[in-house]
């Protein structure tokens, strides 16, 4: 089973996706697990308060070490896995493939998913934990949470057993951007658009090069 322990100010965030679907049943049929670590329990801050102003100026706030550095040893001593793996969340990390979910999926590594807010969390926890700085794309948002949950699904389905066919796993099939399922013809403002004849003549080889065409 795989471990993801989430590093996150909103744990609430991840209650809708965890508990539908895929994701859902992975977690009740004991496939992954995960567990959240609010910086706001580890700081003896009396208003629970773990974002502070930036050294050198500038604007917003930045999350704070200490917090943040007591929630993640307190996820590694957890997790009781030497190969727990730490990664924070960054728009400019690098970025985040399929190759690597298959292989923190084939390793059964524990993970750490660090979420960040505002300006970001202070530099000195990634060199504490020596942690990857991913991202999930070539934009900004406002927190790691929606990354994490893209992490946490996408080393799940790579997992035997998640999905209920295996072959679904792009990476193991002949993919296509285009799909099609019934009717086969569907008619729209008295437009008819029909099912591309190959892929109803029953010869795999020849759908498989037009999917490869399509891929």
């Amino acid at each position: 089973m795989i471990t993801f322990h989430v590093i996150t100010l909103f744990p609430q965030a991840f209650k809708s996706y965890l508990g539908e679907s895929i994701i859902a049943r992975a977690i009740r049929e004991k496939s992954i697990a995960v567990k959240f670590y609010n910086p706001r329990d580890f700081t003896p801050d009396k208003w629970a308060r773990v974002d502070r102003r930036p050294y050198g100026g500038g604007p917003g706030m930045v999350l704070e070490a200490p917090a943040f550095v007591k929630a993640i040893e307190k996820a590694i001593q957890n997790s009781k896995n030497k190969k727990t793996l730490v990664l924070i969340f960054s728009a400019g990390g690098k970025e985040f493939t399929n190759m690597q979910a298959k292989k923190i999926a084939d390793q059964k590594q524990h993970v750490v998913l660090v979420c960040g807010r505002y300006e970001g969390i202070d530099t000195r926890v990634k060199k504490i934990f020596k942690a990857q700085e991913i991202s999930v794309g070539p934009y900004v948002l406002t927190g790691g949470e929606l990354p994490a949950m893209i992490v946490v699904d996408a080393v799940a389905r790579q997992i035997e057993g998640v999905l209920g066919n295996f072959d679904s796993v792009e990476e193991r099939r002949v993919s296509s951007s285009e799909v099609y399922t019934r009717p086969e013809v569907f008619i729209h403002k008295g437009k008819k658009y029909r099912v591309p004849k190959i892929l109803l003549s029953g010869h795999h080889a020849k759908i498989d090069e037009w999917k490869k065409k399509r891929g």
